[in-house]
């Protein structure tokens, strides 16, 4: 399988290429007051706005450096994909703001092992691969986001519609 390999603070995580709709230059991110410091804001992608998720942010509670290798990359909200009902809607995408995002790598998932360590407040850590540079571990998007913080995203009604 095909990974786009990214770094947190030196350390190798992989997303499933598949999962993945876009990798993007850094572009202007607006604010979102009353979110989860995660939650960068949004950005615009073809004219709609994007939820933008600060993975530096989520995962060691410091922003995402503006590095030359620091990239949005776009991936399919899985959550709202494996809904039947919507499955003639088209897919929701979520940007993740990531660092160090500029090399995909080929790994076999039965080289992936659990690391033995539970993360239940990271439930998005997936399980480890070993390569000749170290670790790498699999990020697994469907797990992003919990069902709050899903909600404020991508609220059902959308939170505009009734307002006068």
């Amino acid at each position: 399988m095909l990974f786009l390999v990214f770094e947190l603070d030196g350390e190798r995580y992989a997303l499933d290429a598949r999962e993945i709709a876009h990798v993007l230059p850094l572009a202007p991110v607006r604010a979102f007051p009353g979110t989860p410091a995660y939650i960068a804001g949004v950005m615009d992608y073809e004219g709609a706005p994007v939820p933008v998720v600060d993975l530096p942010m989520l995962a060691l509670g410091r922003p995402a450096r503006t590095l030359m290798s620091t990239r949005l990359v776009l991936v399919y909200d899985c959550e709202h994909d494996a809904d039947p009902a919507s499955s003639h809607a088209p897919p929701r995408l979520l940007a993740l703001l990531l660092e160090s995002a500029t090399r995909t790598q080929s790994i076999a998932p039965e080289r992936f092992a659990e690391g033995g360590i539970a993360t239940p407040e990271a439930r998005w850590l997936g399980p480890v691969a070993r390569d000749g540079r170290g670790f790498v571990q699999w990020v697994k998007v469907a797990q992003l986001l919990d069902t709050r913080v899903r909600a404020l995203l991508f609220p059902d009604p959308p939170s505009w519609q009734g307002v006068p």
